[in-house]
């Protein structure tokens, strides 16, 4: 018998194949990884030894206006252990310095102050100017080139004028940037929708190279690195999360080769090779990534890269905030034709993207290959109108897995944090 606890919004689901043709569980190594110091000694060290890159105290020598890009309410980055030693190099070097906080939502809905509090600490709340990004505020934004994706590149104003821009962030498996961290900070982290949206075109989605762990040849992650040069973001401080959210690694400097360190540490102790099953279980890691199903798709590529044709994938993910997105859950719900969808959108240009997109294309690519169980806290009618079955409970799910089997002892493949662990061929 074989016992996995599956993250859950902030609980944990815990289940016992007993008797069942259980296949393994596809984890990422971090949990076995043991870092000889805390996160902010961590953070520190790495700011000791930037790489590529002068010390953050010789940047802000000088400068008068410092905007430091940090993480919104949907990344569970501990900004606590990162942002307090960013403050205390700059003011140790330049004390007369103006700092902003600029909070990268990208296209998400505005972080909260609830939200800022429990992520930076009401200190930094109360005593930082923090402004959130809006990509939808013309006013605030400032056109800076175009991209290799033939977008207008649109950033924050705030962050165009100052002296000197740096960004706060961490490194996991992406679905279809490689990783995330490091030059995401800017495209889509402080960019206008429009930017974003030629960014995520579906010529680029439905590119062999867009997918988890790979950089190389990537036109998202390309695009996105071209953005952050172009925005001049000068320095970085990225760190790698275990799944209790702590940092265990960081790294610090240059934009690209620092972030490239950390995406190289990252590879090593999170890969797993793929174990083909009939019904593979994930999760989107528990809270803050399983609050709605928009973001839960990048924990069923996991699942994707490992489920037989045909199979079944079961998601387990809260989603309290429900779907996550109108125009995400349109694009669903008011087609029953998934393969019509699809053709929509690849023949859309570059530059005719519309909000969402790109999560739908890369849903319905998992949904051409398995039937999606999904557990959650969001309405039934919800999940079937996004072409999913919904179920309240594992044993439910699996039940209900069988039965679209149409065979008592499938294969089961496990895999408890499923946006952690990078599933691919050695």
């Amino acid at each position: 018998m074989k016992t996995v606890s599956f993250p859950y919004g902030k609980e944990q689901i815990v289940y016992n194949f007993e008797g069942e043709d259980f296949r393994g569980v596809l984890v990422s190594k971090l949990h076995e990884y043991t870092p000889e110091k805390t996160g902010i000694e961590l953070v520190k060290a790495a700011m000791d030894k930037p790489i590529g890159s002068p010390r953050l105290s010789e940047l802000a020598v000088g400068k008068k206006k410092i905007v430091i890009i940090a993480s919104d309410h949907t990344r569970p980055v501990p900004s606590r252990v990162i942002i307090p030693p960013m403050l205390e190099e700059i003011r140790g070097a330049n004390p007369d310095a103006e700092i902003a906080i600029l909070i990268a939502t990208g296209c998400h809905r505005d972080t909260t102050r609830d939200e800022l509090v429990a992520k930076l600490g009401k200190d930094i709340v109360k005593r930082e100017k923090i402004v959130v990004h809006d990509c939808a505020d013309k006013e605030n934004l400032v056109k800076i080139g175009i991209l290799p994706s033939g977008g207008e590149l649109w950033i924050n104003k705030m962050a165009y004028e100052a002296d000197l821009l740096i960004s706060e962030g961490f490194i996991e498996p992406h679905f279809f940037a490689g990783f995330s961290g490091g030059r995401k900070s800017v495209l889509p982290g402080i960019a206008a929708r429009e930017s974003v949206l030629a960014n995520h075109c579906s010529e680029f989605i439905a590119h062999p190279k867009a997918r988890t762990g790979v950089l190389e040849g990537n036109p998202i992650h390309e695009d996105m690195l071209w953005a952050a040069k172009a925005a001049k973001l000068a320095y970085i401080v990225n760190v790698v999360i275990n799944e209790k959210k702590e940092a265990i690694y960081a790294v610090a400097g240059d934009v690209e080769a620092a972030h490239k360190r950390g995406c190289e540490f990252l590879l090593k102790h999170c890969h797993a090779r793929p174990v083909p099953a009939d019904i593979v279980i994930s999760t989107n890691g528990g809270y803050p990534l399983d609050q709605n199903i928009y973001q839960a798709v990048k924990g069923m590529t996991a699942a994707e890269a490992t489920v037989r044709e045909g199979g079944v994938i079961v998601m387990l993910a809260k989603s309290n905030d429900g779907h996550g997105g109108e125009g995400f859950y349109r694009q669903l719900a008011d087609e029953s034709d998934i393969d019509k969808t699809l053709q929509t959108f690849l023949a859309r240009g570059r530059g005719e993207t519309v909000p969402d997109q790109w999560q739908t294309q890369i849903f319905l690519r998992i949904l051409k290959k398995a039937t999606v169980v999904y557990v959650s806290d969001a309405e039934d009618s919800v999940i079937r109108d996004m072409h999913m079955i919904p179920a309240h409970s594992l044993p439910e799910a699996i039940a209900e897995a069988k039965r679209i089997l149409k065979f008592d002892k499938p294969s089961i493949v496990a895999i408890p944090d499923g946006v952690a662990v990078m599933v691919v061929e050695d």
